[in-house]
């Protein structure tokens, strides 16, 4: 049987290793930021994440205060996929950067690729497949979680670069 897998390009396993990484570290940070904004603003740690499954359960998604695998659950990785996205862009970007960033371009390029993913959330993006958590909290609020999104984009970006660095 043939092998059906195509190898990977340096610069796409690049790519990959830099969106999953980076990714998962956005996701992570930017969950923190939402619990403790949805704590102090909604009065639920996981209300903003809960909002997040509204793709599937509807606007019934935006009252869940409790965690739950329902809503807790799938928002978390509806979360963390769509951060993984908006890594994978941003890790084909910084793939073909030679040589590697600093990390105040690391983080000023992060910036504007949350800055990116922020604008079409918000605006392109339907109703239904906007993030969610913006029912509870403020601007302010949200302003604190895409910044938390980008130091966790640039932070990934660093460590995938220094994984890449000494194979």
């Amino acid at each position: 049987m043939q092998n059906l897998v195509l190898p990977l390009t340096e610069r796409q396993r690049s790519t990959l290793r830099t969106g999953l990484v980076a990714g998962t570290l956005a996701s992570i940070a930017s969950t923190a930021a939402l619990m403790l904004c949805g704590r102090r603003e909604a009065g639920s740690m996981v209300a903003p994440t809960n909002a997040t499954s509204h793709w599937l359960w509807g606007d019934q998604a935006f009252d869940v205060r409790q965690p739950t695998l329902k809503h807790t659950a799938l928002g978390y990785a509806t979360h963390h996929a769509s951060a993984i996205f908006w890594a994978l862009i941003y890790g084909w970007l910084h793939a073909s950067r030679h040589p590697a960033q600093s990390a105040p371009a690391a983080l000023a390029s992060a910036g504007a690729a949350t800055a990116l993913a922020c604008a079409v959330d918000y605006t392109i993006t339907p109703h239904r497949l906007r993030p969610g958590f913006e029912h509870h909290l403020s601007k302010r609020s949200l302003g604190v979680v895409y910044g938390f999104f980008a130091l966790g984009l640039a932070a990934g970006c660093l460590l995938a670069q220094r994984r890449t660095a000494r194979e």
